[in-house]
């Protein structure tokens, strides 16, 4: 799998500098007017708005908008020594901040659960070979527990979560998840539960307990946000995807009832006689759709198998569909008979290896018994490691069948994901687009499946 890798310094740079004002907001909670340096007033908040790699200015005033309305109290200009303080917290000290600011209690304490992170080498100027930018963490088990604990004391969550996934990603401390101590002083999140599934093969027994657990509590934090919306928006569509012809009044479809009866319009009365009526059923009495889930377990697609395996759980507990969960690399591993728990089915994964796309399709394709009832979502950056052509030919013809194909490049909350385009632009030529969905959309994308309407596809613009 390919992606784009920013620049790690100017990276670093913006990270540091969301953590440290969000920092510098924990120790001032009136609400300020924080002046750029060429002099304009920014609006109320609680703190200065987050930096940018590119624009330090903008950087140092960005994290926090844990923020106060602008009305509810007057805004005071920032005074010299506090604007001294959150650059000096920023740019995390040296002779080269030029900000002459001493810190002390608990900035300093701060400063140095940051330093520690993002901070410099020491011996070597200030600077990493190279001039990066280098961390001091250490592999140290106990001073690693001390670190997370620190963290989670002068920072929000939402920081703390990335600032974990940073010392994983950037210091190289996935080894250290295997500990059991370890995992019982971290933040859960979805991007932890990626790391502790791809070390799940690596993991002794004495930390396996402790890690069903975190992967457990993140689960089921997931389906609670997710669960009631998701079975009550495919609860509509299954109804109204059940048409009946003799349906009581509240239950008519009145937009299908005209169209089947045009030919029955009077001109001199100009209206239409309804000979025939066509309703909405109930669809919860028997299974009305299959749904085949189908998911790319590669490395990169990690968040998405978290969300879909949750939402392979839920859509499996409602009684109208039948639902199939299929993961795959470059083998094929059939997990429905693990879909009444989602942490069973996350454990079941293996991510990491290539991906054949094609000889996933062609499982699923085989399990298909009612093709016009049926919706396949692969769930894929569609970088495929098979026969390209092959993949094609089995969306084709699955279409062609009745299917309904959807083809989600991610299902996350990350934003744009890396994907390969071509393969992106022949699907979209088949008719099945391929697009990246939130997990707050995907309950719509499949009740637009399950109604054969138009799927509600983000602006591409804007995944870019």
């Amino acid at each position: 799998m390919t992606s784009t890798t920013p620049d790690p310094t100017a990276t670093a740079l913006a990270q540091t500098a969301t953590a440290t004002a969000a920092a510098a907001a924990a120790t001032n909670t009136a609400p300020t007017a924080t002046p750029d340096p060429a002099g304009t007033t920014a609006t109320a908040t609680t703190a200065p708005t987050a930096p940018t790699a590119t624009d330090p200015a903008s950087v140092a005033a960005a994290s926090s908008s844990a923020s106060v309305p602008a009305d509810s109290a007057p805004a005071t200009p920032t005074s010299e020594a506090e604007r001294l303080r959150r650059w000096r917290l920023v740019l995390g000290g040296g002779g080269a901040d030029g900000t002459g600011c001493e810190l002390r209690g608990r900035d300093a304490a701060m400063d140095g659960a940051l330093a520690s992170l993002y901070g410099r080498e020491k011996g070597s100027g200030g600077k990493a070979p190279g001039g990066r930018r280098a961390a001091g963490l250490g592999a140290s088990a106990p001073g690693v527990a001390r670190w997370l604990g620190d963290i989670r004391t002068y920072f929000p969550s939402s920081v703390v979560q990335v600032m974990q996934r940073d010392a994983i990603d950037r210091l190289g401390l996935s080894a250290l998840l295997l500990e059991p101590e370890m995992l019982e002083a971290v933040e859960a999140d979805v991007h932890l539960v990626g790391t502790l599934l791809s070390l799940n093969k690596v993991m002794p027994e004495t930390t396996k307990e402790t890690a069903r657990a975190v992967v457990r509590q993140v689960v089921e934090q997931l389906e609670k946000k997710l669960a009631q919306r998701t079975r009550a928006t495919l609860t509509g569509a299954l109804d109204r995807s059940a048409r009946i012809s003799r349906p009581r009044h509240r239950d008519i479809d009145w937009d299908r009832t005209i169209r089947a009866n045009l030919k029955n319009y009077l001109p001199e009365y100009r209206t239409v006689v309804p000979e025939r009526l066509i309703g909405y059923g109930r669809a919860a009495q028997s299974v009305k759709k299959d749904v085949v889930l189908c998911i790319d377990q590669s490395g990169s697609m990690a968040a998405s198998v978290v969300y879909a395996s949750v939402f392979g759980a839920v859509l499996a507990s409602m009684r109208a569909l039948d639902t199939r969960l299929v993961v795959f690399d470059t083998a094929v591993v059939d997990l429905t008979d693990q879909l009444d728990d989602p942490v069973d089915v996350l454990f079941g994964t293996q991510l990491g290896g290539g991906t054949d796309i094609n000889r996933a399709l062609a499982y699923c394709q085989s399990r298909i018994t009612r093709p016009t009832e049926t919706v396949v979502v692969l769930i894929s950056d569609l970088y495929e490691g098979g026969i390209r052509d092959e993949m094609l030919k089995r969306v084709a013809a699955m279409k062609a069948s009745g299917v309904q194909f959807v083809t989600l490049l991610a299902l996350s909350d990350e934003g744009a994901p890396a994907y390969d385009r071509d393969h992106a632009a022949a699907l979209a030529a088949l008719g099945a687009p391929a697009f990246a969905c939130t997990p707050d959309l995907f309950p719509d994308v499949m009740a637009a499946a399950i109604e054969k309407r138009p799927l509600p596809i983000p602006d591409m613009a804007e995944q870019r």
